[in-house]
């Protein structure tokens, strides 16, 4: 691979950015809240079930004393 100069390479990504198909306001909001609520939802999802495993091995250990 050839070596290019900083000047080169930056005028490069420019082109490269230029290119880029970037989301609208809109777009990013709705993804942004879309993200914070499978956020929420798989977090109460996964405390839940780490309460029940948490529970079983307790049930499990109090068993064997």
């Amino acid at each position: 691979m050839a070596r290019v100069s900083p000047g080169e390479f930056v005028r490069q990504v420019r082109a490269e950015t230029s290119k880029v198909s970037w989301p609208s306001r809109k777009e990013v909001i709705q993804t942004t809240i879309l993200v914070l609520i499978m956020t929420t939802i798989l977090s109460i999802f996964f405390l839940g079930v780490d309460q029940v495993l948490g529970r079983s091995v307790k049930f499990l250990l109090s068993l064997g004393a």
